[in-house]
């Protein structure tokens, strides 16, 4: 293999999020953390080149974005999920997450309807919420180790809705959604008039046999209507640079996003996300292929080991993501007793299930984007905990 995953890097006292507010987050400092969506491996060298040969200029002023930025966008896209789009589709952000807020901002009006499919990536809830916009949830089903949604429980709900939040693939579920599951979803928005916004931030971390599919790749007419997000912060560990794009091919919801995005000024960029967006894209190809077999590698360990040592947690298995949504309900701890169990007993600090929103409860989601020897240590942890109940 080209890139080591099983080397070891100490992050604490790096400024990573990840480690060094472990005190302030659990309330002590030696928990191995599983939680935030980074990776404890090496960003690849291609990208901290081209870093290191912007730093070598000696003027970091006001820049343009060359068109070989969004031609490495282009190119990746087309070369990993098929899809065709055009430079004018394309606009920068800062973040999928900022990016959800300006599409609210652009698209709805206080005290509006936006519906989400818990459990899911709890910002999706801060945006609507810190925006005086209303969530409305369409829960998903959990049937037989894998989230489907409700289409029954979506449609009456989508008549008095003015927009969709899709997280495609699934955040904490994994599910990376069949052709079959978007195109209904996708008539139903268009059925209602309801604008879908999705986002496609782990559109490259998916596992075979299972294929990645780009909401808006499914027809003109539901390009129309939709507003997609990626960025190459998942994919390559660089979510501390601050850059993501949005795709929209349809002229006027364009419009109306550049109008928003410009009116509070974050849409320069910064010329070290950009570099680093370019030589991502334009040459990790190889990364990513060696790094989806490392995390598939990870997440078989964590199934058979949970199947041997530690049956009273089921795996949910991902299709996609490094993200594992571990069932701990047959433990019959509250949520409080869940995360304490975790933190001061097994000595791990993962995401609590119930900040997903419904159907979290009993739940904690925990990242396999480390070397294997990390989550060695902490199954073992886990198994030992599990034997002192």
């Amino acid at each position: 293999m080209a890139y080591n995953f099983d080397e070891i890097i100490n992050r604490e006292n790096s400024g990573s999020l990840k480690y060094d507010i472990r005190k302030q987050k659990f309330g002590k400092e030696d928990v191995i953390p599983m939680w935030v969506a980074d990776m404890d491996f090496r960003t690849p060298d291609f990208i901290v080149d081209a870093l290191k040969q912007c730093a070598e200029k000696d003027i970091f002023g006001y820049f343009l974005f060359p068109d070989s930025y969004y031609k490495s966008i282009i190119n990746w896209v087309k070369r990993h999920h098929q899809w065709e789009i055009q430079k004018d589709w394309i606009s920068y952000c800062p973040g999928v997450v900022p990016a959800l807020s300006l599409a609210v901002l652009a698209y709805t009006q206080p005290g509006d309807k936006i519906i989400v499919q818990p459990p899911v990536y709890h910002p999706f809830f801060f945006v609507i919420k810190d925006n005086k916009r209303q969530v409305v949830e369409n829960p998903l089903l959990l049937k037989n180790g894998r989230f489907y949604m409700d289409f029954n429980d979506l449609e009456p709900k989508l008549i008095d809705a003015k927009m969709l939040f899709l997280s495609n693939p699934h955040n904490p579920g994994g599910m990376v959604w069949k052709k079959e599951e978007l195109m209904q979803l996708a008539e139903l928005c268009l059925k209602y008039n309801v604008l879908l916004i999705s986002d496609e931030i782990h559109a490259d971390l998916v596992f075979k046999p299972n294929k990645f599919i780009p909401v808006a790749s499914l027809s003109s007419e539901i390009a129309n209507n939709t507003v997609s997000f990626i960025a190459p912060s998942k994919t390559f560990n660089m979510a501390g640079l601050s850059s993501s794009s949005v795709i929209i091919s349809n002229k006027s919801l364009k419009a109306r996003f550049d109008e928003t995005l410009h009116t509070i000024h974050v849409g320069l960029g910064n010329s070290f996300g950009i570099a680093a967006t370019e030589a991502a894209y334009n040459h990790g190809d190889t990364w990513i292929n060696e790094l989806l077999d490392y995390i598939s590698s990870n997440i078989d360990f964590v199934e058979n080991y949970l199947k041997k040592h530690v049956p009273q947690i089921k795996m949910i298995r991902p299709e996609g993501t490094y993200l594992i949504w571990l069932d701990c309900r047959d433990l019959n701890l509250s949520d409080d007793e869940l995360n304490r169990f975790f933190i001061e007993k097994a000595n791990l600090g993962l995401n609590e299930g119930r900040t997903f929103g419904t159907g979290g409860n009993g739940f904690m989601r925990m990242n396999v984007a480390c070397p294997k020897s990390i989550i060695e240590k902490a199954l073992l942890n886990l198994k030992e905990a599990i034997a002192n109940i």
